[in-house]
């Protein structure tokens, strides 16, 4: 009779620890969506951050999606220029597996303010302005997760390369360090790969500085974004993305990107922009995102995550610029894998 009744109290003893524990491991999914007495509880998790600069103060936009006090990942769109519109797709996989994500408009962006002053598109402000806003949003190394895609890229990489001790984790997605190495391959590789006298239309175009010609349009459509930008046919593009390219500032884009697509070109601010020489400083637990169709050359992209101290690779085979939305069976299983190593304490090369 004793035996059975100490076999019964360890049994009972089990049990409560295991639901005591399984408890604790869904406490953050089961607050995932609540908003209760958050500042931002009354806007549905939209904050607008003013910004201080050199040349005035501006308000930028940003919308928080879910809680969890480990893993908050701020978003930075493409362009310059562009919207959080591109990450939209993120809503069908972050949620489920309780990560906090930010979305965020950029100065210049429409959703933020949009001042006609040139001198306020420079990589340096605009690093400014991402710690303005992770200071606004009470991010830290503890929880801190910058992904940046395209040119969001470029600003993840310079913001980490000042601010890594403010961070957790680093995703750069679909970028490469250097724009010479990208105007280079996109003028011996990805141009050559179209119809011979496609690409000599295109470059007739560029070199008359014929940008706004339907006809340059129609071909860079048809022929060059289908295949490595986003690789579905133009009638089955998102919605979201669709609306992310409606609402992009051309001033931004133009001064800082160049109105061609095959490289930075002209006067374009970032056509001379290198990193590759510092990338060697980076410490901290970092994801490289490339694929096989990108705009970026994806040798380029592994060559970043063995060039940084503590890298993975994460290669999308059927993917193209924008991954997120045509390689989602490699891209995010690889982002949340990334994500919760780094959380656990498991990250490894």
């Amino acid at each position: 009779m004793k035996l059975k009744s100490i076999l019964i109290f360890a049994i009972t003893l089990v049990v409560f620890s295991s639901c005591k524990e399984n408890k604790e491991v869904d406490s953050i999914k089961e607050n995932y969506f609540n908003y209760t007495n958050a500042d931002d509880q009354a806007t549905g998790g939209i904050k607008m951050i003013p910004i201080t600069t050199p040349h005035g103060t501006f308000n930028v936009w940003t919308k928080r999606v879910g809680n969890n006090p480990k893993i908050k990942v701020l978003l930075l769109h493409g362009g310059p220029g562009g919207t959080h519109e591109f990450f939209e797709s993120f809503d069908g996989f972050f949620p489920n597996e309780s990560i906090e994500y930010i979305y965020y408009d950029q100065l210049g962006s429409y959703y933020s303010d949009q001042p006609n002053d040139n001198r306020l598109w420079t990589i340096e402000r605009f690093v400014d302005e991402v710690e303005q806003v992770r200071k606004a949003l009470k991010l830290d190394n503890t929880n801190f997760y910058l992904l940046g895609q395209s040119w969001g890229g470029i600003l993840a990489m310079e913001y980490a390369l000042k601010h890594q001790k403010n961070m957790k984790g680093l995703i750069i997605s679909n970028m490469m360090a250097s724009a010479p190495a990208y105007n280079k391959y996109a003028e011996e590789v990805l141009g050559p790969k179209l119809p011979k006298d496609v690409f000599d239309q295109i470059k007739t175009f560029e070199k008359n500085k014929d940008y706004t010609n339907p006809k340059y349009t129609e071909l860079l459509f048809k022929y060059y974004y289908t295949e490595h930008i986003l690789r579905k046919p133009i009638d089955q593009w998102p919605e979201s993305i669709n609306r992310a390219f409606k609402h992009l500032n051309p001033n931004v884009y133009v001064y800082m990107q160049g109105p061609s697509e095959f490289g930075i070109t002209g006067d374009a601010t970032l056509k001379n922009w290198d990193i590759t020489a510092q990338l060697k400083t980076l410490t901290l637990p970092t994801l490289v995102i490339g694929a096989q169709h990108d705009t970026m050359d994806p040798k380029h992209m592994e060559w970043i995550s063995k060039e940084v101290q503590n890298g993975r690779f994460l290669f999308c085979p059927n993917g193209s610029h924008c991954s997120q939305y045509d390689d989602q069976e490699h891209y995010f299983p690889g982002v949340i894998q990334f994500l919760k190593d780094v959380d656990s304490g498991n990250f490894s090369k």
